[in-house]
């Protein structure tokens, strides 16, 4: 095969350019900085002390985890925590699992980019506060991890299961992570990040709960507007006279109210009238697109296929992955069963269907479409 033009300009970098001293990977570039030594972990803990208002969370070394280790030369504990999350097979899973759509279209949000857009608008938050981003972002960016396929389906599926029942965020910090030692402070703003849950400890965990709130009630308006399920004219009143009727001015105006609230009042919150259309946009959503026909029919068949393939992974425990010792909380479960639940959890939408034609000889096509119009499996 000839190799193109554009194939031995590529090739040609191979090695890089040499530039004096060293190796740079652009030739004639004139972008630099000041020479110096490289700034530390110690160095940003020390501007974290002197710049973050009190309250804020703090890196300190290693952080404080379950299994001890030495500091990073590098990296504070939080920036450890978030590089973790962004590089295990939980996060990247949550690419292929259903934020409201299951098997969605390319446009549509999935539990990665939910994830991505409220680690967006918590980091806003978190720096119009002055407190610290980079916990916040890592809560943020893990704060989905313990979802299973099929969305909020899932926990119905498998609460039967688990005593107390299924939670997406306790799964996430106890269960899905559990093997990264994160610090304390991460794993409790992602454990307790529904509203639902206890407080979180820090202030950056409590950003994340809101900004949880505020992204997706903002962006599963907009892929319902996209699929035609609602109009923009649709939008109750109540939201448009605070926040507007897209996305942008949702997100800037709740974003706003929290880092204002927050600042004056020293308590992460939202004041009473801009709660109130967030609440009103929430209920909108609920009503309008979370529970339709359509919606829920996908729901029952979600946990249908879920709640068939955790029986019969009970069943045939040899061909459930090793998953090593249990978690803490997972310790008075039967061994066969929290490892069939911690596998299915753990699949894709798409890879749990095939699992479920496979395995169970389930009718693909009995799945009902999605929230978009002409959502079907391929």
């Amino acid at each position: 095969m000839t190799m193109t033009e554009r194939g031995a300009l590529w090739a040609s970098t191979m090695r890089g350019h040499e530039a004096a001293r060293i190796v740079t990977a652009h030739a004639g570039g004139a972008a630099a900085v000041t020479a110096g030594e490289p700034v530390t972990r110690a160095d940003r803990e020390r501007v974290e002390r002197l710049t973050l208002r009190d309250g804020a969370a703090l890196a300190r070394g290693a952080g404080r985890r379950a299994r001890p280790e030495a500091p990073d030369p590098e990296r504070t504990c939080f920036e450890r925590d978030r590089d973790r999350i962004v590089h295990s097979a939980a996060f990247r899973r949550l690419a292929g699992k259903t934020q409201v759509v299951v098997y969605p279209k390319d446009h549509q949000r999935t539990r990665l980019t939910h994830a991505l857009e409220v680690a967006q608008v918590a980091t806003a938050i978190a720096r119009g506060i002055g407190v610290n981003v980079t916990l916040t972002e890592a809560i943020a960016l893990g704060h989905d991890c313990g979802h299973g396929p099929g969305g909020h389906a899932s926990e119905d599926a498998f609460t039967e299961y688990i005593p107390g029942g299924y939670s997406h965020g306790p799964w996430g910090a106890d269960v899905a992570l559990f093997h990264l030692n994160l610090t304390h402070e991460t794993l409790d703003g992602i454990r307790r990040h529904s509203w639902s849950e206890p407080a979180p400890v820090t202030v950056e965990g409590e950003i994340v709960s809101w900004a949880d709130r505020i992204a997706y009630c903002a962006h599963d308006l907009e892929d319902a507007v996209s699929a035609g399920i609602v109009a923009l004219a649709d939008v109750p009143d109540a939201v448009v006279e605070v926040a507007g009727r897209r996305r942008s001015s949702q997100l800037r105006a709740f974003i706003r109210a929290v880092t204002e609230t927050s600042g004056r009042e020293g308590t992460v919150g939202m004041d009473a009238v801009t709660a109130a259309a967030l609440a009103e946009l929430r209920q909108f959503n609920y009503e309008r697109i979370y529970m339709r026909p359509d919606s829920v029919a996908q729901a029952q068949a979600v946990i249908e296929v879920l709640r068939g393939l955790v029986d019969y992974l009970i069943a045939h425990p040899a061909a459930v992955p090793d998953f090593g010792e249990p978690p803490a909380t997972l310790r008075e479960v039967d061994e066969r069963v929290w490892r069939a639940v911690a596998y299915v959890a753990g699949m894709t939408d798409r890879f749990a269907f095939e699992q479920a034609e496979a395995l169970l000889g389930y009718d693909l096509t009995r799945i009902p479409p999605g929230i978009g119009r002409g959502v079907t499996l391929p």
